[in-house]
């Protein structure tokens, strides 16, 4: 007969007789070494690549990290310059796509001076420009903003920043501009420069070189109010840190469904906004 196979011993600890292995790595483990895992046990070195790399696909926020941070700025981008091809295409500023997706100053008037608000306008308006050094900039600022949140927040999360910053810029401009109307991206890009602001309060950053930046486009706002609108620039950057701080303040416990409902809460606050104005003037 052959003599009986003599016990692995743990690689951890030598000398430790085991018939254990881990689950992952395959070694023998001993009874210090053994982790309760999914099915079995794994040793102390695999769970922490384990952790190690499961915190490398989630952003710091509970978002999925997205493998290349740009892509939803790119596409963004280049839906606002599709529409502004349509646009120029159309007639430019004759253009009848203007009618049904800007925020014009006859949509803000009460019906019977010839208003009548499109509702899908607050959101289509943010997507629309005319003049290419508008678009340049907004798009620029999208450029420079979009990937740096995205990273932090995760796509669907940077999504719903710029969105809900985009909605703000547009509710503001029904309150504040006087019938005015809007168009352009600018309050959304206000927005980003808000949730860039609270990432870094939250992070506990030095804040002081993007306060000036705030500073200097607020400054450019007010100086230019008579062909800027302040209005959905102060909406967006009101709406886009108020999303952000829901998704970076939300309880760990539960984050994913205490950032939805927070975010819901930011979007109904808006919605609200919108029928309190159609009801006052009985737009619709």
């Amino acid at each position: 007969m052959s003599a009986p196979e003599a016990a692995p011993e743990c690689y951890r600890h030598p000398g430790r007789e085991t018939w254990i292995r881990c689950q992952r790595c395959d070694r023998p483990i001993c009874p210090d070494c053994m982790r309760p895992a999914a099915v079995g046990f794994q040793c102390p070195n695999c769970v922490k690549e384990g952790v190690r790399s499961t915190r490398q696909t989630q952003s710091a926020f509970g978002g999925k990290r997205s493998a290349d941070p740009r892509l939803t700025s790119f596409v963004l981008i280049g839906i606002n310059v599709l529409a502004w091809l349509a646009i120029m295409a159309t007639g430019g500023n004759a253009s009848p796509l203007l009618a049904s997706w800007v925020l014009q100053p006859y949509d803000l008037l009460p019906p019977s001076q010839g208003g009548r608000l499109a509702l899908w306008q607050l959101l289509t308006s943010a997507f629309t420009h005319l003049e290419i050094w508008h678009l340049a900039m907004n798009m620029f600022g999208l450029y420079l903003l979009g990937p740096v949140i995205e990273q932090a927040l995760g796509r669907w999360r940077f999504l719903a920043v710029y969105l809900l910053s985009a909605l703000g810029g547009s509710v503001a401009v029904l309150f504040l501009s006087g019938g005015r109307g809007a168009l352009g991206a600018s309050g959304a890009i206000y927005g980003l420069m808000a949730a860039l602001l609270v990432l870094a309060v939250r992070r506990r950053a030095d804040t002081r070189d993007l306060l000036v930046l705030i500073g200097i486009n607020v400054a450019i706002s007010v100086a230019g109010r008579s062909f800027i609108s302040w209005e959905g620039h102060f909406g967006g950057f009101v709406a886009g840190a108020l999303a952000t701080a829901a998704i970076v303040w939300a309880p760990r416990d539960g984050r994913g469904r205490w950032q939805t409902l927070l975010l819901a809460l930011v979007l109904g606050l808006l919605l609200a906004g919108v029928a309190g104005y159609v009801v006052t003037t009985r737009l619709i």
